[in-house]
């Protein structure tokens, strides 16, 4: 039922020529986020793009917008994490933006979606912030949320350590109240691992 305004975060995996037809969202800010092949999402606002592995996708709803979103490939399956977040304000003006993060995520922990759009992040309504890293087998990154914050960290592939649970694709991990001030640290295993974290209010 979803975590602060961290509403859903769903793991599609959509086959060769697949995808979602034409359907309506409105006042949620919806990030699709690439794991593996190639993602085509179109929408009212004129907006069309593929997105491939390591690739943000934002789009706000606003006050009110259709799209689609399909796999364009007719040989290979796409899987992609769809992630919605409970916007501040409703009735915004709807938008689309993406930008890929593939080579920039490896071995760091960077920030893709903030509501300052620090970095190079993507901008979203709202006081969460989503980072995204790749790390291969022994590296770690850490995170420090801010006083009063907590952490959500979701595995999309691979397996970890994170503040010291052991954890593997598609478990999440939540760190929260007195343990939230401390460093939470990604430790991957033997195999390596990929992960998004979520700086969010509780």
């Amino acid at each position: 039922m979803g975590f602060g305004a961290l509403r859903v975060i769903n793991d599609d995996r959509v086959a060769p020529s697949g995808g979602f037809p034409e359907h309506p969202h409105r006042d949620m800010e919806i990030l699709s986020w690439v794991v593996d092949g190639e993602l085509r999402h179109q929408d009212s606002t004129g907006a069309g793009h593929t997105a491939t592995r390591g690739t943000l996708q934002a789009m706000a709803a606003g006050s009110g917008v259709t799209h689609s979103e399909f796999n364009p490939s007719s040989a290979s399956p796409v899987r992609f994490l769809q992630i919605w977040i409970i916007p501040e304000r409703d009735g915004v003006e709807p938008n689309y933006r993406q930008r890929d993060f593939d080579a920039d995520i490896n071995g760091a922990l960077v920030p893709i979606a903030t509501p300052t759009g620090e970095g190079e992040s993507l901008t979203i309504q709202q006081d969460v912030r989503v980072l995204a890293t790749r790390l291969d087998a022994q590296q770690s990154v850490a995170h420090t949320p801010a006083a009063g914050r907590a952490t959500y960290v979701q595995i999309v592939r691979g397996s970890a350590t994170v503040a010291g649970e052991q954890v593997s694709e598609g478990d999440a991990v939540i760190v929260r109240g007195a343990q939230s001030v401390e460093p939470v640290t990604i430790m991957a295993d033997a195999v390596g691992v990929e992960a998004l974290v979520f700086d969010l209010v509780e």
